[in-house]
């Protein structure tokens, strides 16, 4: 028996009958709804019930209709099934009224605050609950604000007469939350024109809108239509991958073989498990504007409930929040041609951003309500966010969640993350979706929601070879609204464990120190709230163009994280660093191609990027292949050994082109391909960065000398060194000071500086306990040497190790002795 609130609609057998009159139909309904949710005459009940059969087949009908838009906008994603069931629904906001204790339904859907001029910028409830009845269960919804959604400079940009018109904020009415007595439920919804969004249990996922009934703001005993869809599971994805075969992904056992190489410096908290944040700003088309009835607010106002809903699945997988910092909104034209083929307007959004977005963001993605000549619904650039060129996506137009699925898709590429054909794809990459499949799997899926092993692998991947390096910037404060218990330390706090509970037991409470408490969580807070010492590593470098972070000694969090400017040598001088990884022509062999391929002999290069064929060129213009000029043989095409059948990334355009020659006695593998991204970016060519010769290096398929790349120096020492000799200089053009320097140009001595602890220990000082620990060391040094002399053989670095261990470093610093 259905519940008292929700109508249960058929699959099929409504498309043979006449749709009534809409205007009758309106009123009809109105007075039902009323009467059935408020009234508790039974006169008027049974009044409401003559009319309720034809007003029921004439919902029926409008859902068709709905059903009927929701296809047609997601025509590549044809996967309905019997698994998708359908109902109607009367949700309730639940209340305190006066004198009563428990909570009680009322039909108004609002969660903006009461009390409000009408002047002021709408405020929302910080908590709110709802109850849901269908599918013969009873729902209830216990919400937060999403206060992590929006950045504290978040701006709004619309246009009038052609000019931008900035305001800084915006309604906010993006929850997240859990379903009522289930623990591994989630919810993510908007309350801004009735409920959007879905909530899951660990069997169903539920996705909810309200029918296009009515465009009140009130919401009042509004129908809603609920889906139920079966095939969640609750996600494990984040166990440590180590512990899965490999054979069949080759990432995945390169991947391992590159977290073992650093395990021997790995903190408790790497560069995957440390919370991240991507500043995502959105660009709506002017389609998309007129699709919203060119209304600002309602288009801003769809982004932002697709981006809570990306946020939702990102926190909890990738260890990554979706901040939102801007919404730009083109309300009088379109500044790009709008067209169905997502390459060119992919290259012409990228050309818009370079010139005309001002405002701060790792990834800016165009929201547009065009339907692309293409296979899937979004496009970006491969790996691309930190970067004003290539951190930038487009996305079709579909209803919120199939959006939300989209805009989670073209960011994951931003993020290195890969799509699977399900063709290729092994076992290991399976994610616990039963039925749903995985968010980047080729299946036509529209409802999605977990990243597979294989995903996060390749997430991980891009992190450890230095990508995504502006992701570690924390914001300082969020949205305006104070809310202890979001994870952000903001006006009033002096800490914020938020939902995740990432801090230490009995340091923060209330959002509040604990006396004696020095910080409650981070890499730099040690377990007994206390700040470690300055100088301790709080994030390792994850290669050799990256640069470790350390502790200040007066803050619980890491520094922002840095990576050394372009242009430093690295790979034992093979390589260069260029946006904080070591690009050689070995190296994107190796990437493209596995571990066991290598970059060609420089005969390989020499001989065929001169010719100016498809065997080796510099690029094409028009049908032409260019040669290269023997200065830019090495920046041509990619010529790599041991090319397997196909790549780790991308496909190959045309095919595999083998090649082998007999050179100086032995025969030299120089075989090449066109690799292809789906941004059409061809990986067949040299990267960026990667060396050429002498202080020199490839860009654009030239080789040029790195002084010429018009890189912010650092500051120059009295001695006329960069940073004095004791530093590097970073990307932000500052000096970073190896330990024992400090100052802008790592010229000032500074002794001090301390490195020694463990995780579990607090800043040390100099104790009763550590001046015995150092009589007995200088004791036993003596005895050394003295034993030494008379042949005794004690080992003089063994002593010396345990005197660091001990924490006396002064003591070695100021003996020399030969042989040590």
């Amino acid at each position: 028996m259905k519940p008292p609130g929700s109508i249960s609609l058929r699959q099929s057998g409504c498309g043979g009958r006449r749709r009534p009159a809409l205007l009758p139909l309106l009123g009809r309904l109105v007075s039902l709804l009323l009467l059935l949710h408020g009234s508790s005459c039974p006169r008027a009940r049974a009044a409401a019930g003559l009319h309720w059969n034809e007003t029921a087949s004439g919902i029926e009908e409008v859902l068709a209709d709905e059903e009927s838009t929701f296809q047609q906008s997601n025509s590549k994603n044809n996967s309905y099934s019997n698994a998708i069931q359908k109902e109607i629904t009367l949700p309730s906001r639940l209340i305190y009224y006066i004198n009563r204790d428990s909570e009680t339904p009322y039909h108004i859907l609002d969660t903006r605050a009461r009390h409000q001029q009408k002047h002021d910028k709408a405020v929302h409830l910080a908590q709110a609950s709802f109850q849901i009845e269908a599918f013969g269960s009873k729902f209830i919804l216990d919400l937060t604000l999403n206060n992590d959604l929006l950045s504290s400079n978040y701006m709004e940009i619309h246009y009038e007469d052609g000019k931008p018109k900035f305001s800084k904020g915006g309604e906010h009415c993006y929850y997240h939350g859990n379903i009522r007595g289930m623990k591994d439920s989630r919810v993510a919804l908007s309350t801004c024109n009735g409920l959007h969004g879905m909530f899951e249990d660990s069997t169903y996922l539920y996705l909810i809108e309200p029918m296009d009934l009515t465009h009140t703001a009130e919401s009042k005993s509004r129908p809603h239509i609920i889906q139920r869809i079966y095939g969640t599971q609750t996600s494990k994805q984040l166990q440590d991958l180590e512990t899965d075969s490999s054979s069949e992904w080759p990432f995945l056992s390169e991947l391992q073989w590159l977290r073992r190489r650093r395990r021997k410096r790995a903190l408790s908290r790497g560069v995957f498990e440390e919370m991240k944040y991507l500043e995502l700003m959105i660009v709506n088309d002017h389609k998309m504007f007129k699709r919203h009835r060119s209304l600002t607010a309602h288009t801003n106002n769809f982004a932002k409930s697709v981006v809570n809903l990306v946020d939702a699945i990102y926190k909890e997988q990738l260890n990554t929040r979706v901040v939102l910092v801007a919404v730009e909104t083109w309300t009088d034209r379109d500044r790009i041609n709008i067209r169905p083929d997502p390459l060119q307007m992919l290259h012409d959004f990228s050309k818009y951003r370079q010139h005309y977005i001002k405002q701060h963001a790792d990834a800016v993605h165009l929201l547009s309500n065009v339907t692309f000549h293409y296979k899937r619904s979004s496009l970006s650039y491969f790996g691309g966010v930190c970067s004003v060129a290539r951190g930038v996506g487009v996305n079709e137009y579909g209803l919120p969640l199939p959006m939300a699925q989209e805009l989670a898709q073209s960011l994951a590429q931003n993020l290195g993350i890969q799509w699977e054909p399900a063709a290729r794809k092994p076992k290991e990459c399976d994610c616990t979706e039963s039925w749903g499949g995985c968010i980047m799997e080729e299946t036509g899926v529209y409802h999605s929601r977990k990243f597979s092993k294989c995903s996060i692998a390749e997430y991980k991947e891009f992190l450890l070879r230095g990508g995504g390096a502006c992701l570690f910037n924390r914001p300082t404060k969020l949205f305006e609204a104070t809310e202890c218990g979001n994870g952000y330390v903001e006006a009033g706090e002096e800490c914020d464990c938020g939902f995740r509970m990432e801090c230490y037991a009995d340091c923060c409470k209330k959002c509040s120190l604990s006396n004696g408490a020095h910080c409650s969580d981070g890499p730099c807070c040690n377990t007994s709230c206390l700040f470690f010492p300055r100088g301790y590593d709080c994030r390792y470098a994850v290669n050799e163009c990256d640069i470790a972070e350390f502790c200040t000694g007066d803050s619980g969090q890491c520094p922002p994280n840095l990576h050394k400017q372009d242009g430093y040598a690295c790979d034992s001088n093979q390589g260069r660093c260029y946006n904080g990884e070591c690009k050689t022509r070995d190296n994107q062999c190796k990437y493209i191609w596995g571990s066991k391929s290598s970059g060609s002999d420089k005969f390989c290069y020499e001989k065929l990027n001169t010719e100016g064929t498809t065997k080796g060129n510099c690029g094409k213009d028009g049908d032409r292949w260019i040669q290269c000029s023997k200065h830019d043989v090495f920046c041509g095409f990619l010529l790599c050994t041991n090319l397997t059948r196909v790549p780790r990334v991308g496909q190959v355009q045309g095919e595999i082109i083998p090649n082998s020659f007999y050179h100086q006695g032995r025969i030299v593998d120089c075989s090449g391909a066109h690799v292809l991204l789906d941004d059409d970016t061809d990986l067949g060519y040299v990267e960026d960065g990667a060396p050429c010769g002498p202080q020199m290096m490839c860009l654009d398929k030239k080789c040029l000398p790195i002084q010429s790349l018009n890189i912010s120096s650092c500051p120059i020492g009295s001695n006329g060194k960069v940073c004095s000799g004791h530093g590097v200089c970073s990307n932000e053009a500052t000096c970073i000071c190896n330990f024992s320097w400090a100052g802008t140009d790592c010229s000032i001595d500074d002794p001090v500086r301390d490195t020694g602890g463990k995780k579990d220990e607090g800043p040390k000082g100099p104790s009763a306990t550590n001046l015995i620990i150092g009589s007995i060391a200088g004791a036993i040094l003596v005895a050394a040497i003295v034993l030494g002399g008379t042949g005794w053989g004690f080992k003089l670095s063994d002593v010396h190790m345990n005197i660091r261990y001990c924490g006396v470093k002064s003591i070695s610093n100021d003996i020399n002795i030969a042989g040590d």
